[in-house]
């Protein structure tokens, strides 16, 4: 991740775009991708929406959706300083502990809330 991070950083750099790549600017262009991605599933059935990936067209738009997508969170996460491997790591240990394991006789755990954050 850090190569691609060094690589977003100097095709920005190249191109005079820091000024333009502020937290709330990068939250905000990662928010509109994000609903690019939703775009595209938006009025597809469950079984639409698993099998998008068929069609070479639309699997070439959700590939480029996600490339946005994570583009925009990896410049988020280097101009704040966030690491993101360690907060994903972090907060995947923080939701194995509030949501444990399902109890294997049929049931799940007890919980207050359905899924994670």
């Amino acid at each position: 991740m850090e190569a691609l991070q060094l690589r977003l950083a100097e095709f920005a750099a190249a191109r005079d775009w820091q000024p333009f790549h502020t937290p709330k600017n990068l939250a905000t262009a990662l928010s509109v991708e994000a609903a690019e991605l939703v775009e595209i599933f938006q009025w597809l059935t469950p079984e639409q929406s698993a099998a998008v990936m068929e069609d070479p067209e639309t699997a070439g738009r959700v590939e480029d959706e996600v490339a946005d997508v994570l583009a925009y969170l990896l410049q988020f996460c280097h101009a704040l300083g966030v690491d993101a491997a360690s907060a994903l790591a972090a907060k995947i240990d923080r939701n194995e502990r509030r949501f444990p394991r399902a109890d294997r006789s049929g049931g799940a755990a007890p919980s207050n809330r359905t899924e994670p954050e």
